[in-house]
């Protein structure tokens, strides 16, 4: 339980929340068009400077460390001064960084300031997406996160096409001042928009979610992962660093444990295990694989003969991709578990289907560019339900430190990506084809193995499969010329993501007849009580055959209760159909669940469901509504059972000497008010001997007919089937109905009883 002295939300008020919303899509836009227009600048900030290799290492290795740190004191920061204020810190930084940069006149002070505008971006990052769970209701979440990326994907194709040609038409420092100028604009802006109040500070203890000992072994971590391609994983350094990360995780982890067993109630993270696990899953695969797809597919289209220009257009397709996933999250409902089938096995197909680009420079665009808009919607559609999820479930007392962990798991998995054999060569520009298929296959195997962790196993290999039968029956068909021919491609992907699609609708078809059969048999178990298999001293097997598969429950009914005045049991078959026809049975079962017990004579009972069927039918103004029914009643003791029957069909009595009607004189059907006209009739005596079973029954039964319209030959066929235990002759029966008729008009109802 929250106390009342923990901090509380700075409100948004007196501004409309729309506004907001937009200065925080504009904000979170700045951090994925930084990576873009440096991109584009950074081969004239190198020629200026003349930044050699060992430069370039240390300004990715100081970004890398840079933005996971404004990751962790950022997310802090926002829990105890609430996320507008750290929003203006983090645009103050970023212009201060940007400002720096574009004004250096020295290398170092150029890459001094590269780091510091980064880690602006990282706590421009955590502070937005702190501000979606405040700002919005739970269950609108998912909505709001695409539309957020919905407008962030604009914002992505727009900028990727104008950042390759800002360095050439206003060159590197005007180039690189164009994002510190927007993010002063925003900061001014953000003054007008967001309060400027304090939040107080709490008195509650709070554990915090990321310790001094394991933030600093996820920045060492980093820092080996980054070293490690860029110098070599033999070095020492890198191997230090690596295992100090290891051996440091691994002492905090023991830590945490044993501070867990002496202080039970300390503060723990709070986030569900299964929200977190699946947020950073999917966020580490996105950082993974959208670094393979920029560092490969450029490479591809360029060593095609593609300008610079057209494969910018073509690395637009992903943020086409993105804008269609946000678009799909904002109207239609996903689950993690839809997200991740659907589209992770798209992107993998995508990413596989890099490897058989037509030799064409045209040709090659087209078909990247519409990879890339499938591996970018398939990314994304798989991230925004986990991440909604996850910050649906985000604590309130540190809810921006554990919004960190996403983030933090897309810039691991980017760093992983860069440990791939061949992917510094990619990023230095001279990889040989041999690495760009390694980078590729393992982007395209980390995307297929996390799709079946997340998603259905069945759904991904039904892609693979697909598009590698297609790609394999083309190359068998056209043989070399496959490479020329742009549809080959196209062609395989379009097969895989059909499949994937068929796949996946036909286990959403079947998990929807599960659920259906699961509500069929929950209802049917709560209107029609299992009969028990004794009751006193009677042996009772019960059956119920509905003529419409999927409905659980019809116009027929039983029913089998332990009374003081004995055992009785209740059949009968209500006029009509529908759910006007169950709402009948279960008026009707209720009143006898309830009578049985209070009413010693059995004709009084049948006097009463009577009386409830009458009021039942005045209250729906139906003068035809009936039903017939037998009640039937055995006292311990007796070697007799008691039955009255209203309109229905008579027992039928199996023994030694055979298959015989029993004499039960038929009243008129409940309903009708016959019953309450005179005294309450009189139950007939029916002798029940040893060795002899009775078989009660509906219409459904004896009214089954076959191809040529003949009804079923009850009499006949129990005489032929000879069984007097119930459970055998309930089963036997059963199946020679359904050998008889191809297809039941009728619901049919069964009870086979005997003295134990």
């Amino acid at each position: 339980m929250l106390s009342t002295d923990l901090p509380k939300e700075t409100p948004v008020t007196g501004t409309p929340r729309r506004a907001v919303r937009l200065l925080l899509v504009a904000a979170a836009s700045l951090c994925v068009l930084l990576p873009l227009l440096r991109g584009a600048t950074a081969a004239g900030a190198m020629a200026e400077f003349g930044l050699g290799r060992g430069e370039t290492v240390a300004a990715q290795l100081g970004s890398a460390l840079a933005m996971l740190a404004a990751f962790l004191v950022a997310g802090r920061a926002v829990d105890v001064w609430g996320w507008p204020r750290v929003l203006r810190w983090a645009l103050g930084v970023m212009v201060a960084g940007g400002a720096v940069a574009v004004s250096a006149q020295r290398p170092w002070t150029y890459l001094l300031g590269r780091t510091v505008e980064d880690a602006g971006s990282a706590g421009v990052l955590i502070a937005a997406l702190a501000s979606v769970p405040v700002l919005n209701l739970p269950g609108r979440i998912t909505r709001v996160v695409g539309g957020a990326i919905a407008g962030v994907a604009t914002a992505f194709v727009l900028g990727a096409n104008v950042a390759v040609r800002i360095d050439a038409v206003a060159g590197w420092r005007l180039g690189e001042s164009v994002l510190p100028a927007a993010a002063g604009l925003l900061l001014l802006v953000s003054f007008r928009l967001l309060p400027r109040e304090h939040l107080p500070r709490s008195s509650v203890p709070v554990a915090p979610v990321c310790g001094p000992g394991v933030a600093l072994a996820a920045l060492l971590g980093v820092a080996g992962l980054e070293l490690g391609p860029l110098r070599d994983w033999s070095d020492p350094l890198v191997g230090v660093l690596l295992c100090a990360a290891a051996v440091l995780l691994a002492v905090c982890r023991v830590r945490t444990v044993r501070l867990a067993r002496r202080r039970p109630g300390r503060p723990a993270l709070g986030v569900p295990a299964r929200a977190a696990g699946g947020a950073v899953a999917a966020g580490a695969t996105l950082g993974f694989a959208q670094l393979g797809l920029m560092a490969t597919a450029p490479v591809l289209l360029l060593q095609r003969g593609v300008t610079l220009a057209h494969v910018t257009l073509a690395m637009s397709g992903y943020g086409l991709g993105m804008l269609g996933a946000g678009l799909v999250a904002r109207h239609w409902r996903l689950t993690p578990l839809t997200g991740s089938s659907l589209g992770l096995p798209l992107a993998a197909v995508g990413l596989a289907t890099l490897h058989f680009l037509p030799a064409g420079a045209g040709q090659a665009a087209l078909v990247a560019g519409a990879v890339s808009t499938l591996v970018g919607f398939g990314l994304v559609v798989a991230q925004i339900p986990y991440l909604a999820g996850f910050l649906a479930a985000l604590p309130r007392q540190r809810r921006a430190a554990a919004s960190a962990l996403y983030p933090a798991a897309i810039l691991f998995g980017g760093v992983l990506a860069q440990a791939v054999p061949g992917s510094t060569s990619l990023l230095t520009g001279e990889a040989s084809r041999r690495e760009l298929e390694t980078v590729l296959w393992v982007s395209c195997g980390v995307v297929a193995l996390v799709a079946m962790l997340l998603g259905r196993p069945v759904v991904s290999l039904t892609v693979a499969g697909a598009a590698g039968l297609q790609h394999l029956l083309l190359v068998a068909l056209a043989g070399d010329r496959v490479a020329d021919r742009p549809g080959a491609a196209v062609a395989a992907l379009a097969v895989g993501a059909a499949m994937g699609l068929v796949a996946w609708s036909r286990r959403q078809q079947s998990e929807r007849l599960a659920r259906v059969r699961a509500n069929e048999v929950a209802l049917q178990q709560a209107v029609l009580h299992p009969i028990p298999g004794r009751l006193g001293e009677l042996r009772l097997v019960g059956h119920y055959q509905p003529a419409t598969a999927g409905t659980g429950v019809g116009g027929d009914f039983f029913e089998a209760v332990r009374t003081p005045h004995g055992t009785r049991v209740l059949i009968g078959d209500v006029r009509g159909k529908g759910l006007q026809a169950v709402q009948t049975v279960t008026e009707l079962l209720g009143c006898f669940r309830s009578q049985a017990h209070e009413t010693a004579d059995l004709g009084e009972l049948a006097a009463r469901l009577d009386r409830q069927l009458a009021r039942l039918a005045a209250a729906r103004g139906d003068e035809e509504l009936f039903a017939t029914a037998l009640l039937l009643q055995h006292r311990d003791g007796g070697a007799q059972v008691e039955v009255v029957n209203c309109g229905h069909l008579a027992p039928l009595r199996i023994g030694p000497d055979g298959v015989r009607t029993t004499p039960v004189p038929a009243l008129l059907p409940l309903g009708l008010g016959a019953l309450g006209l005179g005294p309450s009739p009189a139950p007939t005596p029916l002798a029940l001997p040893d060795g002899s079973a009775l078989l009660l029954h509906t219409d459904g039964l004896s009214e089954a007919r076959n191809s040529s319209g003949e009804f079923y030959p009850l009499g006949e066929r129990l005489a032929a089937l000879r069984a007097t235990d119930p459970g055998r002759l309930v089963d036997d029966l059963a199946e020679d109905v359904r050998d008889w008729t191809h297809q039941l008009a009728d619901d049919i109802a069964l009870i086979a009883l005997t003295r134990s």
